[in-house]
């Protein structure tokens, strides 16, 4: 896809600091419901809004300093900070951990959400150079946003399939399974899980919702059916990380959790 079409469509209308302020009130009236109806969220409600905006600005500066250089220095920098943010997040949710699973997790999504959308950049969408910024830091925040939702959910289920299930395990693999064998049923689990959320967001896509990249795109006053076009990309390149993350960290687990004698490691998950 030529990358002309996209860059044609940005600029159309711009909100001012009163527009925010309108928009606030959204949150105010949530916030209102919830002192009425003594919920207890309003607190919660300010400080993630507050969050919000902090932390959205601040990317906007860095992000529009970074659109500015031609290096690919910065680029991958700030892909970097993302993917650690990403695993941290991803790790952070299960109910139960291993020593080493921040690492794994780490690379997992370099594997997958990283490489995933440097292939869409630069065979699809044509950019170039093929770290250009302006595609490649949005692509791989979509990417990683999804795929930390999947790799934290098929982690969560297969350390506790592996942990509930242990003395089923041992009995197979004293039976004479090898840890593939016992293991198999668990990471099939564990992956399907994980690829729910995305599998769910596709089926509604278009019907119940509207994704985000082809919202934005009409709202700065691209063709619906050139926006379209982008969202199958965008989706294809979600399903494809978060299915690769989900199976590449599955393995991770099955490799750390059983040794080179087809045995089940003693004490190494540990509940929070």
């Amino acid at each position: 896809m030529p990358t002309e079409t996209v860059t044609e469509t940005v600029g159309a209308l711009e909100l001012d600091a009163l527009d925010l302020i309108i928009g606030s009130v959204l949150v105010v009236v949530a916030g209102l419901v919830s002192l009425g109806l003594r919920l207890g969220l309003e607190r919660r409600l300010a400080v993630a809004a507050l969050r919000t905006v902090v932390q959205l600005l601040l990317v906007g500066y860095v992000l529009h300093e970074v659109f500015e250089m031609d290096t690919v220095w910065p680029v991958l920098g700030v892909g970097g900070l993302m993917v650690f943010a990403a695993s941290r997040s991803a790790i952070a949710r299960p109910s139960r951990t291993f020593d080493g699973v921040g690492w794994r997790t780490f690379v997992t999504l370099v594997a997958s959400a990283l490489l995933t959308t440097v292939t869409v950049t630069s065979a699809v969408v044509g950019t170039d150079p093929w770290f250009e910024p302006q595609y490649l830091i949005p692509l791989l925040g979509m990417a990683l946003g999804n795929a930390l939702t999947g790799i934290s959910l098929c982690l969560d289920q297969v350390l506790q399939s592996l942990d509930e299930r242990r003395d089923r395990i041992e009995l197979e693999l004293s039976l004479g399974a090898t840890s593939w064998e016992a293991a198999r049923g668990p990471l099939a689990d564990a992956v399907r899980r994980g690829m729910i959320p995305i599998i769910n967001s596709m089926s509604v896509a278009g019907i119940v919702s509207l994704p985000g990249m082809m919202t934005g795109q009409i709202l700065a006053g691209a063709e619906p059916v050139e926006a379209v076009k982008y969202q199958v990309v965008v989706m294809f390149m979600i399903s494809a990380a978060t299915a690769l993350g989900c199976m590449l960290l599955a393995l991770f687990v099955y490799r750390r959790a059983f040794n080179r004698r087809h045995q089940l490691v003693e004490g190494l998950i540990r509940r929070r």
